[in-house]
């Protein structure tokens, strides 16, 4: 199905729905960092890196945790969060009622305290201690391959090739 505005493409020349990547292997990386230092390479080369993509292999969802969550640390978070919510409501309360700016503001950050305690509570509470901890999770690959285009692919092997044959710093 294409867009009403022409074409099956997003701008930037990008597939709109999800597409596997196309094209020939012509470097494999441990790391994301390595993956995007020798596109780097190739663009800092004055190669075409519109045919290169970077696909991420054997994906993982790591999920490091951060602390031990207790009522404190979730009462505190939620307290907050209401806080900045609530000032924010004030502060358009303020600008468009006429009656005690300062006023305004106090109320809605009240209320937003109240509000975010509430909902901070019983989100825990429903819970019954079975995740007792906070964390922050990633989408991270075992390998990383640079892939390009078959009609440039050799150059950037090539290329690919000197990159690595260069001291690390």
């Amino acid at each position: 199905m294409s867009s009403p505005f022409g074409g099956n493409r997003a701008p930037g020349n990008l597939p709109r729905l999800p597409t596997p990547p196309t094209g020939w292997p012509i470097g494999s990386y441990a790391t994301y960092g390595e993956a995007q230092q020798a596109v780097d390479f190739l663009a800092d080369s004055e190669f075409s890196v519109s045919d290169v993509t970077i696909v991420g292999v054997d994906l993982m969802l790591v999920e490091r945790v951060i602390g031990k969550l207790s009522w404190g640390r979730v009462l505190g978070t939620g307290a907050v969060s209401g806080a900045w919510f609530g000032l924010f409501a004030g502060l358009l309360l303020g600008l468009f009622v006429n009656q005690g700016f300062a006023l305004q503001l106090l109320t809605g950050l009240v209320l937003g305290v109240l509000s975010g305690l509430m909902f901070a509570a019983i989100g825990y509470s429903m819970s019954r201690g079975r995740r007792d901890f906070s964390s922050a999770s990633q989408l991270v690959a075992g390998r990383y391959d640079v892939l390009c285009q078959p009609r440039s692919a050799e150059q950037g092997r090539e290329l690919l090739a000197k990159l690595a044959l260069k001291p690390n710093p």
